[in-house]
């Protein structure tokens, strides 16, 4: 049964009666272990009777040491088994039989350092990089990096935020980048040298509770009242201000169209001062992230796996896709035309295809932007310039909403694409950069001012006129809370209300805030200073999720699968980081075909249904994540 007991030695004679002694102790006893006590017993009693050179006495001292060392780790027992596998299994790779056997028997993996340098996204913006290195068989090896943007990755460009001060995001990141770098050189990676990568929880953990005390530090070390200066900021900046809203004078003409309470001056409520972001927080989440990749190839499995464990520790039998959506077109401020209110469009299919087939139909819209484009060449519209936004969607200057839906309709019609029922479409209004803090009204179009009650008005007649229009992100700002309200009642049985920047974000020192009423669904963005705990324990607060990906590479498609969300938002059809989400996200349903596990998502009820639901106080039930 063990061949190799009775195999001749190889070895060469050693004239010295010590060597000979040493040749002894390989002896193998029935239970296949040398008989080192043996040995030694001889060698005593050798060195009784005879004598020997002190360089003799120190080499067998040194052999005895050794022999002890492998004995007490295994090895002899470990390398005869191996030996004797390998011999009835006759592999051809005899050596890497032997590599992948003791590989198995080699410590975990631990980190060793982490390195982040500053680098360029997808659009040209400063970003931080960061590499984790790992000591893997006593050799430091580099195992994987990850990307992530500043903190201005979301929600606005440069020029004027929504409490009227002007800002650049370019400083903003360079700023959050250089601080990132320092955190991660300086602290972060000391304080994870030795830690298992696989260990998620524990390294998140450390990453929060390290953000935690930075920002209790930089609290401290502000020696100003809070307090005192949000009432200085309030007093001395106009936009911020309750500013009433002039009730028309009835000498002018359409005075009866601001009947809905215009009666009596109403307040503006100011908008919300935007909370401050600690520099250096880059790091919390680029980390977080690069961990969690460096773990999945050291466990030998995709991303969305290992995500998949950290959320739910116990192997799953089914596993559901995202439903993608796809941005086809742009007519908000930064086009030329005088439309502002549809920042994007977007189509997605239903949610009960498969995704395959629902990446099919989506795939059509190279041929829907290119109908597009073949019908602004005619006589029908009055468009300005068309180009393509960053993203890849079609951008396009209007006049009214009307006609870019109008454009929309037709050429899915001259494509037979089914929209309505297969395909549906979501507006993006953006409203908390439309809003005109002098005039306390929506700036809709460039020179055409709507209040509250007029663009919910707005809002109830393009639905009425154009009924694949299922969702609204964003319609008004987040302390509207009067006008989400209402517009909620009023469209809620064919429309529902999705909450992007409304969404009221807060960092994990802040208080929740309650949600716009009538929201039915949440973008939840992947903060820069979010762990891969807090994606995962954000999404799981709602009962129903969706992601939007920004810039990056297609680390987020693994995120959305493994997080368990519902919708994800990939952008438009153009550039090489929007590609590769999406053939991400077909590689992902290929695997999971061939494992079986692939499950279908059940098909969601009638908007009616729906309504009906949310209006007996079920609340949000769906959430959107983005970078």
């Amino acid at each position: 049964m063990y061949p190799l007991r009775n195999l001749p030695s190889n070895r060469r004679s050693s004239t010295k009666p010590a060597r000979t002694l040493t040749r002894q102790r390989r002896t193998v006893n029935k239970c296949g272990s040398s008989t080192i006590n043996q040995t030694n017993m001889s060698y005593k009693a050798f060195l009784s009777h005879s004598k020997v050179s002190k360089e003799d006495q120190e080499f067998y001292d040194l052999k005895n040491k050794a022999a002890e060392y492998y004995r007490s780790n295994g090895v002899p027992q470990k390398i005869e088994n191996v030996l004797n596998e390998m011999f009835w299994q006759k592999p051809d790779d005899i050596y890497g039989y032997l590599a992948n056997y003791f590989s198995r028997l080699s410590d975990t993996p631990v980190i060793s350092k982490i390195i982040g340098r500053e680098v360029f996204d997808g659009r040209g913006l400063t970003a931080i990089q960061t590499q984790v290195y790992c000591i893997i068989r006593n050799e430091e090896k580099v195992v994987c990096s990850a990307m992530m943007s500043g903190p201005s990755d979301g929600l606005e460009e440069d020029g004027v935020a929504e409490s009227g001060e002007e800002f650049t995001n370019s400083n903003q990141q360079r700023l959050s980048i250089t601080a990132a770098l320092k955190w991660i050189r300086e602290h972060l990676s000391p304080m994870l040298q030795g830690f298992n990568p696989t260990d998620q929880t524990s390294v998140d953990k450390l990453l929060s509770d390290f953000f935690m005390a930075c920002y209790l530090e930089h609290k401290d070390s502000l020696n100003i009242d809070k307090e005192d200066e949000l009432r200085i900021e309030s007093v001395s900046e106009a936009p911020p201000q309750a500013t009433p809203i002039p009730a028309p004078t009835k000498d002018k003409k359409g005075s009866d169209k601001g009947k809905k309470g215009n009666s009596t001056e109403k307040l503006l409520p100011p908008a919300e001062t935007p909370l401050p972001q600690l520099p250096g927080a880059t790091a919390v989440g680029v980390v977080s992230l690069a961990v969690a990749k460096t773990a999945a190839i050291l466990l030998g499995e995709p991303l969305y796996r290992h995500i998949t464990s950290v959320r739910v520790p116990q192997a799953q039998s089914e596993m559901h896709l995202p439903v993608p959506m796809i941005t086809i077109l742009s007519c908000g401020k930064n086009s030329v035309g005088k439309l502002n209110l549809l920042e994007e469009v977007i189509l997605m299919p239903s949610s009960s295809q498969r995704v395959r087939e629902a990446l099919q139909v989506i795939g059509m819209g190279f041929e829907l932007q290119c109908e597009m484009k073949r019908v602004l060449n005619g006589s029908a519209y009055k468009a300005g310039p068309i180009c393509l936004t960053e993203d890849g969607a079609l951008q396009v200057g209007f006049e009214r909403p009307e006609q870019a839906l109008d454009l929309i309709t037709e050429a899915c019609a001259n494509l037979a694409l089914p929209l309505g029922s297969d395909l549906r479409l979501a507006i993006n209004c953006a409203a908390h950069s439309l809003m005109d803090y002098s005039r306390g009204k929506y700036e809709v179009m460039s020179g055409c001012h709507k209040s509250h009650d007029e663009l919910v008005d707005m809002y109830e007649g393009l639905i009425n006129k154009y009924p694949a229009i299922t969702f609204l992100i964003d319609p008004f700002r987040k302390e509207d809370v009067d006008q989400w309200d209402r517009l909620a009642s009023v469209i809620g049985q064919s429309c529902c209300l999705i909450a992007d920047a409304a969404s009221n974000f807060c960092p994990r020192w802040s208080e929740v805030k309650p949600l716009p009423p009538g929201v039915t669904r949440v973008i939840i963005r992947h903060h820069s200073d979010m762990t891969i705990s807090d994606l995962i324990r954000s999404i799981a607060e709602q009962k129903e999720t969706m992601l939007a990906a920004g810039s990056g590479d297609a680390s987020i498609v693994d995120l959305a699968v493994g997080s368990g969300v519902s919708f994800l938002k990939l952008g438009g059809l153009r550039g090489g980081e929007g590609m590769d989400k999406y053939n991400r996200l077909l590689a992902i349903e290929e695997e999971l075909e061939q494992e079986g596990i692939l499950g279908a998502r059940e098909k969601k009820q009638p908007l009616s249904d729906l309504s009906e639901t949310l209006n007996s106080g079920s609340g949000c039930d769906s959430v959107t994540i983005s970078t």
